[in-house]
């Protein structure tokens, strides 16, 4: 484990040693934690990024999120969840499962290279909404829980009470329907979301 007192030092840190998860503080003296995120995204780090925060609103946590973290979690917390969480994080740091070309309608993935399409265009995905993605479309037309998405693409194998699915969900939509397109994932109510045309 290594500390860094500041947001410009863990940068210059994680480049000299990346790091294999990354704990951060939005509350750093120097530049934002936000910041931080997203000049390490920027720079192409993909190791998990779990953020620590008092900052309780959704607002906020979705910001964190769109930044390019992984997890957000709300001070005051628990230490067995945090380390619960950093476990599930560092389970999922590896490519998702590859396989065959998915593809659904006009919705290609190819797991192999970690690139989607849909029809012509390529879809520019955050690891965490390849992830997502995937897991959706390799079984069209069936309803996953929230549950089973945050234990397939997060790796969370204990109850959590978060929206992640839900943010992310919305990203995917916006991405996938950015040229007109219908569309592709739908929320069931109650139960979770599913890819179908």
């Amino acid at each position: 484990m290594r500390l860094a007192p500041g947001g410009l030092l863990a940068l210059d840190d994680v480049e000299a040693a990346p790091p294999d998860v990354v704990v951060l503080d939005l509350g750093l003296p120097d530049i934002d934690g936000i910041e931080v995120v997203r000049r390490l995204r920027g720079a192409g780090h993909s190791m998990p990024v779990c953020i620590l925060s008092a900052r309780d609103e959704v607002t906020d946590r979705v910001g964190g999120l769109e930044a390019g973290a992984d997890d957000y979690l709300v001070k005051p917390f628990a230490l067995e969840e945090l380390v619960a969480r950093l476990r599930a994080l560092l389970r999922r740091g590896g490519p998702a499962t590859v396989g065959p070309l998915i593809e659904v309608e006009e919705l290609r993935i190819d797991p192999a290279r970690r690139e989607a399409w849909i029809g012509d265009r390529a879809l520019v995905l955050t690891r965490r909404e390849f992830d997502l993605l995937a897991a959706l479309a390799r079984h069209p037309g069936r309803v996953r829980s929230r549950e089973q998405l945050l234990s397939t693409v997060w790796g969370y194998d204990f109850a959590v009470d978060s929206n992640v699915v839900d943010v992310f969900i919305g990203y995917l939509r916006r991405k996938l329907e950015a040229g007109g397109e219908p569309r592709l994932i739908h929320t069931v109510r109650g139960v979770g979301f599913m890819v179908r045309s």
